[in-house]
């Protein structure tokens, strides 16, 4: 055993020796190449982490050192079993992650190095939002209001009323309005570039989430479109007047006004720059009796804002 290790550290030394004994721009190729593979490592556990994805690619991985140790062993039962598994690998990842494979594919789009700077027209789209939000949930009137972001919602939502016009409160709230003679209020709204682009739309229903029992149809819808793309959909709830933030196939619920502004503009943009994480936690906390009830939900957007 001690021989194996010797040998092993012994052509580690002397690949590590050689590795810098050849030409600059050799090293600096190999350096240049093993870089980029890192990036794409960190970014796959990035888009992978927190999901149902990541645990299957644990196991898969635990799989792979099995086989490995099997067939150092010599475990000819087991090793024939493990080829016959990784011989079909990629079909079994295409399966498995077909829907985490098309939401990354939608994430990557949106992951510059550099976020881009708010706007005037896109802050004041938020704000819009925000009071329309605050104001539906105090006279408990349900909501569903979706910012498509990069990939297109065109192939994964129902289309509704094509309404084409500036987002103000005012008008957001006469689309959410029951009533037998608004067919609208029942479906989202879609907010694209900054424009109402269509009204009573309805989104596919969540599919990891449905087992969830306290989450009602527009929690689900909202989940369930963020599930498949990279949306953002601000939820109302109409049985107990809160606002619930739907992103990444992940939902925060019973959020105040503040901490939806918090979660929206982290999301959405980089942080203000001499602002700390902390000043962001504790502005998104509501005040008494809500804040009890909100601290998961505080946590879970800094987390948020912290991974964008």
């Amino acid at each position: 055993m001690i021989e194996v290790l010797t040998s092993a550290l012994s052509q580690l030394v002397n690949g590590f020796v050689g590795f810098f004994q050849r030409g600059a721009w050799d090293v600096l190729h190999d350096c240049l190449d093993i870089g980029l593979v890192a990036v794409l490592i960190y970014w796959a556990l990035v888009i992978l982490r927190g999901t149902r994805a990541m645990q299957v690619a644990i196991g898969l991985c635990l799989v792979f050192v099995g086989y490995l140790f099997a067939r150092r062993v010599g475990l000819v039962t087991v090793t024939t079993i493990l080829d016959s598994v990784l011989a079909y690998l990629a079909v079994i990842v295409v399966i498995i992650f077909q829907s985490d494979i098309r939401r990354a594919l939608a994430r990557m789009g949106r992951r510059p190095l550099l976020r881009g700077q708010r706007t005037a027209k896109e802050t004041q789209t938020i704000e819009e939002v925000i009071k329309a939000a605050g104001t539906l949930a105090q006279k408990r009137i349900g909501a569903l209001i979706a910012f498509e972001r990069s990939a297109a919602l065109d192939e994964f939502i129902e289309r509704g009323a094509e309404v084409d016009a500036r987002v103000s409160k005012e008008l957001l709230h006469s689309i959410f309005v029951p009533s037998f003679e608004n067919p609208l209020h029942d479906g989202a709204v879609v907010v694209r570039e900054g424009r109402i682009w269509q009204a009573g739309v309805f989104l596919p229903m969540a599919g990891t989430a449905g087992g969830d029992r306290t989450l009602g149809a527009r929690h689900r819808a909202g989940l369930g479109i963020t599930e498949e793309t990279d949306a953002v959909v601000v939820v109302v709830s109409e049985e107990r007047g809160a606002i619930s933030l739907c992103f990444d196939g992940n939902i925060v619920r019973n959020l105040d006004v503040t901490s939806l502004r918090d979660a929206l503009y982290g999301l959405f943009y980089a942080p203000k720059t001499g602002r700390r994480k902390s000043d962001r936690r504790s502005t998104a906390v509501p005040p008494e009796p809500a804040r009890a009830q909100n601290q998961d939900a505080v946590l879970t957007v800094s987390k948020a804002e912290e991974s964008s």
